[in-house]
């Protein structure tokens, strides 16, 4: 059985020591998904969509890279990382959902999976707060790793 990582022998809470790790490119992606009520995504169905906030998606975008830059300060254990990309993607599906897909990368000793999952959750939730004047009846679901690649072994979802 596999024990958690950032647990010690004495069932402390620690920071995972990857000093002795090494150097890899990595790359993980994230989803979240925003489902909104039919009036409020029959706006989005021709794009993007002005609030007196100012455009949704991109301020949900600029929002999301913002987060996963900073996600070691939001994050108790993560490490520091700087970023070589961050590129958040939004887009309508054929329902009324949008679709938030973050991937990030990085070479480093530990993985950014943390950061995609920050920086997609952040875009959801950036999305609700510029869309609550509309409605509350919004829901943010289905926060997701789709893939990693680098470190020990690589993932990807399979119902992704």
């Amino acid at each position: 059985m596999s024990k958690l990582s950032h647990i010690d022998k004495e069932n402390r809470p620690v920071m995972v020591d990857v000093s002795e790790k090494k150097t890899t490119a990595r790359e993980a992606h994230a989803r979240a998904v925003v489902d909104f009520p039919p009036d409020i995504a029959r706006r989005f169905m021709d794009g993007d969509i002005r609030t007196a906030k100012g455009p949704v998606f991109a301020t949900a975008i600029i929002a999301g890279v913002m987060a996963s830059k900073k996600t070691h300060e939001l994050i108790p254990f993560c490490h520091p990382l700087g970023l070589d990309n961050c590129d958040i993607h939004i887009s309508m599906d054929s329902g009324r959902r949008a679709i938030i897909d973050c991937r990030c990368k990085v070479t480093h000793k530990t993985g950014v999976e943390m950061e995609a999952l920050t920086g997609a959750s952040i875009a959801a939730l950036t999305i609700y707060d510029m869309c609550k004047a509309l409605s509350h009846d919004i829901t943010i679901s289905e926060l997701r790793l789709i893939s990693k690649t680098g470190g020990k072994k690589d993932y990807v979802r399979e119902d992704s």
